[in-house]
């Protein structure tokens, strides 16, 4: 009986190893020439700090863009005179039309002064090793349809580890093999490559105007007209640094679509993630039991959950090793995002983000 605990941990660890492909994107060594345009669109809304930095990438690139486009959406900060001084195509947003977030609306502006053959959405804390634009279109033109990539988080503060939980589910969720036929597969909007003549099928940020959970949709509506929808880690080519300004906007940011992001997700990733969280969470309980026989599988228990999770790190992001062999800290973080996002989503019907509230209340 006593190491029953050790086999529900077991359980959960492998729940986890089923749903994790290192489904890195392959780099394109083969390359002699671009027959099409590409155009680099990227939103920012207060980004000062961070567009300098993909600014420079996107100069380093062995793949050069054909043009790049910032679109300033209302920022309050330096981020006009940063895109001004990188002597880009800078687009200075007016009102933002009811009905409309404001992310969608800065994409779709970008998509409109566009020229290029291929679109690559790009969020401005992305940072791009120098051959990863050129891995990225060599992929997309291998796939035929669309790709995403989830970055490699880089994180410098505490704070910004407590994410660790998170950004692992995230991963489970946009890699699991469960997903590879589900007609409602999203993307991850932090950089997306696709073809124009694909992206204007579907509608583009048109069609998912309203919609907080912009990439996911967006992906979805792709995979129902027929466009595969393939995913990506970024390890070793494309990462960013999420939420530097603090842990509210930190909070904020997960929040906004915790609770709304599984409705599009298969059963299997939903039940084998719920699995590996439920054993990480049952491996923690090991200090309740220090005098009883039960004491020592929970510690094993948990120590092959601190193994698993430093494992994962190395292809997810930076979280050092306080946070693998405390986890507990990421679990509460977690847990707490999970509840002000379904306060948000159920009662509030609104989420708040970067000073705006945004509609959850329709779905279409």
């Amino acid at each position: 009986m006593k190491w029953i605990p050790l086999a529900v941990i077991g359980i959960g660890i492998l729940s986890g190893v089923l749903l994790f492909r290192r489904t890195a994107i392959p780099m394109d060594r083969t390359h002699s020439g671009q027959d099409e345009k590409i155009s680099v669109i990227i939103p920012a809304r207060n980004e000062a700090k961070n567009l300098p930095d993909l600014l420079e990438s996107l100069k380093k690139q062995t793949l050069l863009p054909d043009e790049i486009i910032v679109v300033n959406d209302h920022s309050e900060d330096n981020t006009k005179e940063i895109a001004e001084k990188f002597q880009v195509d800078l687009i200075n947003l007016s009102d933002l039309p009811k009905g409309w977030t404001g992310k969608n609306w800065a994409v779709w502006n970008g998509y409109l002064h566009s020229t290029g053959d291929i679109l690559v959405f790009l969020d401005a804390d992305i940072r791009l090793k120098p051959e990863a634009l050129q891995a990225l279109i060599a992929e997309r033109k291998r796939t035929g349809g669309v790709i995403s990539v989830v970055p490699y988080h880089i994180t410098k503060r505490f704070y910004e580890r407590f994410a660790m939980i998170l950004n692992i589910l995230g991963v489970f969720a946009f890699t699991s093999p469960f997903e590879r036929h589900n007609r409602n597969k999203g993307l991850y909007g932090a950089c997306i490559v696709a073809a124009r003549r694909d992206y204007e099928r579907i509608g583009g940020h048109a069609s998912v105007r309203s919609e907080m959970l912009d990439d996911l949709n967006l992906g979805a509506r792709f995979q129902r007209a027929g466009i595969p929808v393939a995913n990506y880690i970024g390890k070793g080519l494309v990462s960013f640094r999420m939420y530097p300004g603090g842990i509210k906007s930190e909070l904020e940011g997960f929040a906004k679509g915790a609770v709304l992001s599984t409705s599009l997700l298969r059963a299997p990733t939903l039940v084998f993630s719920g699995l590996w969280l439920a054993g990480v969470i049952l491996s923690e309980l090991f200090p309740f039991f220090l005098h009883t026989p039960y004491f020592f599988p929970f510690f094993l228990g948990y120590l092959a959950n601190v193994l698993f999770i430093l494992y994962i790190n190395k292809f997810v992001g930076q979280f050092g090793l306080i946070h693998p062999i405390f986890h507990f800290l990421s679990v509460i973080f977690f847990l707490v995002v999970l509840m002000y996002s379904m306060y948000q989503a159920v009662f509030r019907k609104s989420v708040v983000w970067k000073g705006r509230y945004v509609d959850v209340g329709r779905r279409k």
